[in-house]
């Protein structure tokens, strides 16, 4: 694995660990919560430097369904971004009170309350399209090809089990409301400890991953069907 590699990996893992303690805005505070939003913010900016030669080969090559799925979701979660922080800095009372910025308070709340759970929900979803090179790498780092044959069947039922904890979690947290904007402020319940906030957090971003990867394997398996009939 080459130092680039080793960097890149630890930058995604960041962002993954940062996203859940962002939609914790309510238990970090609102200074830590600007803080980690500019710094997951630069991180991603970084994440997509690293990455640039997927934006210089957008228009190049044939576009297959997957692609398209992960063309999309790609776009969306840096509009979703973008939206966070333009709107972050507008409502911003600590990290960007320097900037003299007056009014457009309610449609700032607004975009970034959309922008932070679409945000949240494809992420996830971007983590899901990359869960194989992901494994791929882990079981490189361990020496193995994959997964003993023995255990693959437990590991399965584990990450089913903490998908439908992720099901609980998103009725739970009515997180729909959120993405239909049919709530405008963020409720939290004061008598949920901050270990079961995150593991719901955690088991939707599984959930999503889950969903977005058995997809691509549906949309490849159809496309390689597609290319086998027309032989």
């Amino acid at each position: 694995m080459t130092p680039k590699l080793k960097f890149k990996i630890t930058l995604d893992i960041l962002l993954t660990v940062l996203l859940p303690v962002l939609m914790a805005h309510m238990l970090t505070g609102q200074k830590v919560h600007e803080w980690v939003g500019a710094l997951m913010f630069m991180l991603f900016i970084l994440h997509n430097v690293l990455n640039a030669n997927w934006y210089l080969n957008l228009f190049r090559g044939k576009y297959t369904p997957q692609r398209i799925l992960q063309t999309a979701i790609n776009l969306i979660v840096v509009a979703t971004v973008l939206g966070l922080m333009i709107s972050g800095i507008m409502m911003s009372r600590h990290v960007f009170s320097f900037l003299p910025i007056n009014g457009g308070m309610a449609l700032a709340r607004k975009l970034h309350m959309l922008s932070a759970y679409w945000g949240f929900l494809l992420m996830s979803l971007h983590l899901g399209l990359h869960w194989k090179m992901i494994m791929g790498l882990v079981y490189r780092s361990l020496g193995v090809q994959s997964a003993p044959h023995p255990y693959k069947a437990v590991l399965r039922l584990i990450l089913i089990l903490i998908a439908a904890y992720g099901v609980y979690g998103f009725v739970n947290n009515d997180i729909a409301s959120y993405l239909l904007l049919k709530i405008e402020f963020a409720f939290f319940d004061s008598e949920q400890s901050a270990m079961l906030f995150f593991a719901e957090y955690l088991a939707m971003m599984e959930l999503f991953a889950c969903v977005a990867y058995y997809l691509l394997m549906i949309l490849q398996r159809y496309t390689l069907k597609g290319k086998q009939t027309h032989r």
